[in-house]
């Protein structure tokens, strides 16, 4: 019988802070390399997107156990992942009339708000994150104090309401941030 693994509320906070920032730095290095320039992606002033964070903790709670079998834990990623950005992108249009991202000229997209190639990068970046980068994770996190863990999360935390306050009044909206955005256009065409 599987030992069910309970996982303290810091861990899964520390989790998607770490995630969001990683997915923001992907996001800002692809439109480096791709249109030379700087952009902070999202919605947020600061440097994270909340949309890897958020889907980075379903895949964790959900898929844990599947780190054995990459092929399964691939599926599922693509499946929910794909949900969480259709519905995010869906819900940031109707919300402020803007799209942070369209895939209208790619292959097997629904209303631009996710494409074939999208799917298939998230399916990757679970496997990563579930079969590779969780047990880097995990080590990292109990080598910390629950103190240092605790203050990092307080910190954090207040950083993202003051910024997501802020954001919801005036939402990042600079050039290449929505509606066209042509280094994420070309970065999908290379995953």
């Amino acid at each position: 019988m599987n030992k069910k693994i309970i996982r303290p509320f810091d861990y899964y906070a520390l989790l998607f802070f770490t995630t969001a920032f990683a997915g923001w730095l992907w996001e800002v290095l692809l439109c480096f390399v791709t249109a030379h320039t700087f952009v902070n992606r999202g919605v947020y002033k600061g440097p994270y997107l909340p949309i890897y964070g958020i889907g980075c903790v379903i895949l964790l709670m959900l898929l844990h156990r599947l780190r054995k079998r990459p092929v399964i834990v691939f599926i599922l990623s693509c499946v929910l992942c794909t949900a969480l950005e259709y519905f995010s992108g869906v819900w940031l249009e109707w919300k402020w009339g803007i799209r942070w991202w369209d895939y209208s000229g790619h292959l097997c997209n629904i209303n631009g708000h996710i494409c074939l190639t999208s799917s298939v990068g998230f399916g990757l970046g679970g496997v990563l994150l579930i079969c590779v980068l969780q047990p880097v994770f995990n080590k990292y996190y109990h080598r910390m104090t629950i103190g240092m863990r605790v203050t990092l999360c307080i910190v954090f935390t207040l950083i993202f309401i003051a910024d997501a306050a802020y954001s919801a009044m005036l939402p990042n909206t600079g050039e290449h941030i929505s509606t066209f955005c042509p280094c994420i256009s070309v970065a999908n065409h290379l995953i």
